[in-house]
């Protein structure tokens, strides 16, 4: 039996009969953790609560062990600036750069347009060999971020694809769930199709039951993620549950991991980064941590 937390948890499933597979996450406590880091406001807040999640989920179709999944938004004269969220092995991170200025002069309940401007959004998969690294680029256009990553499968992917993605706050606390079903005909998996077919009765039918899922649904901390799968699909379908992962906030930074990376620069860009005690000083934009690295080992 698959043992699965109500919370800061991603349940991959499987509907046999209508070839399909998909993720439901529900985030909390992690996902507070990244927020907790940089002091946004509410709008920035929910938007990269709905980026994290989305990560949660695309990521947790990686198979591979230390498989990395990386969300980033690019953009132009929008309030945001850079949206960067990856996923690797469970541990989740994400960041937003934004301008306070225009934040301010937008309304309270701000457009995707008038977020990112003109932008993109990357979605980029990191694998072991043979697999390697593949990225897919779409305009960041539609009404949400989980709609541009719909978007992402049906135009680079050509994946029929559902995804919804929810968010409340209660009490200061902010709860993410998310819903990503795939259409995959004939036993194939994730990135190793064949082909596809966006009108296959089978897909219309899983896509009408998974659009019927309700936000507090995916948000209520109280209720099993399975349960939720029991509601939308198993009347008409066997729902067969494959894997749970647990959710951490994991931003990888360290002394030794940044050390390691000023090594790699020649002397001279590493004398500009030197201050006037002869350190450098490394901020994490992820996690808000500051690191200094000394003199002494500058000289390796």
């Amino acid at each position: 039996m698959i043992e699965i937390a109500l919370i800061d948890s991603i349940l991959s499933f499987a509907i046999p009969g209508k070839n399909c597979r998909g993720r439901v996450v529900r985030l909390g406590p992690a996902l507070d953790d990244i927020l907790a880091a940089h002091d946004y406001p509410s709008v920035i807040r929910d938007i990269l609560s709905e980026a994290v999640c989305l990560t949660a989920m695309l990521g947790a179709l990686l198979k591979d062990e230390n498989s990395q999944l990386t969300l980033q938004a690019q953009t132009e004269a929008g309030v945001i600036s850079l949206l960067a969220c990856d996923y690797k092995d469970g541990a989740l991170r994400g960041y937003v750069e934004f301008d306070r200025e225009r934040l301010a002069s937008q309304p309270v309940e701000p457009s995707l347009m008038a977020l990112f401007g003109k932008g993109y959004l990357a979605i980029t998969f990191d694998q072991p060999e043979p697999r390697g690294r593949n990225q897919g680029i779409v305009p960041l256009e539609g009404a949400s971020l989980a709609e541009a990553v719909q978007n992402y499968f049906l135009q680079s992917e050509q994946i029929p694809t559902l995804i919804r993605v929810a968010i409340d706050e209660t009490d200061g606390k902010i709860v993410a769930g998310g819903l990503l079903v795939q259409h995959l005909p004939e036993g194939e998996e994730g990135r190793e199709r064949l082909h596809t077919k966006l009108d296959h009765p089978e897909w219309e039918h899983v896509e009408i039951m998974g659009s019927s899922v309700k936000a507090a649904e995916l948000t209520d901390p109280a209720l099993a993620l399975q349960e939720i799968l029991w509601r939308l699909f198993s009347e008409s379908d066997e729902v067969r549950l494959l894997s749970g992962k647990s959710c951490v906030k994991g931003c990888r930074c360290n002394e030794d991991h940044i050390r390691d990376v000023i090594a790699r620069f020649p002397k001279e860009d590493k004398a500009d980064m030197v201050d006037d005690e002869g350190n450098i000083g490394i901020d994490c934009a992820f996690c808000s941590k500051k690191f200094i690295i000394t003199g002494a080992s500058l000289n390796n």
